[in-house]
């Protein structure tokens, strides 16, 4: 059996529509027969690579490939690594203001939640930091 194809871990890389999510840990993520190192971006567009390492690091900025399609979406949820953090209430605002439900949990439950609603075919996008071990 030929290997998992591979997403760029610099960003860059797309996988075209989206899809629920298959295993986490290890560094990356697993879906639609795929494997991609690094954190994730789950948009109604596609699948792609996203360089935020660390809760640290999630900022409006970091978040703006999901604020441009905010209008197709109901609930984003946010996969915060292994801890829960305090999101900052400027990106709170800003998804409240074009009607999105934040939901920020550990990349766990996020990337199951993920799953749940995809499968429910709701309206959802997912902002996974990726984590080492899965729980």
């Amino acid at each position: 059996m030929a290997p998992p194809s591979e997403l760029s871990t610099s960003g860059a890389g797309f996988f075209p529509r989206q899809v629920g999510i298959d295993a986490y840990g290890n560094g990356g993520f697993r879906f639609a027969d795929m494997s991609h190192r690094g954190s994730l971006l789950c948009l109604p567009s596609g699948m792609k690579g996203w360089d935020v390492a660390s809760p640290a690091e999630l900022t409006l900025e970091s978040l703006q490939p999901v604020l441009d399609i905010a209008d197709t979406i109901d609930v984003l949820l946010i996969g915060l690594g292994m801890d829960i953090a305090a999101i900052d209430p400027a990106i709170r605002d800003a998804f409240r203001e074009r009607r999105v439900i934040i939901e920020a949990v550990g990349t766990g439950g996020a990337v199951r939640t993920y799953n749940v609603l995809l499968a429910e075919e709701r309206a959802v996008a997912g902002a996974f930091i990726a984590v080492e071990n899965a729980r």
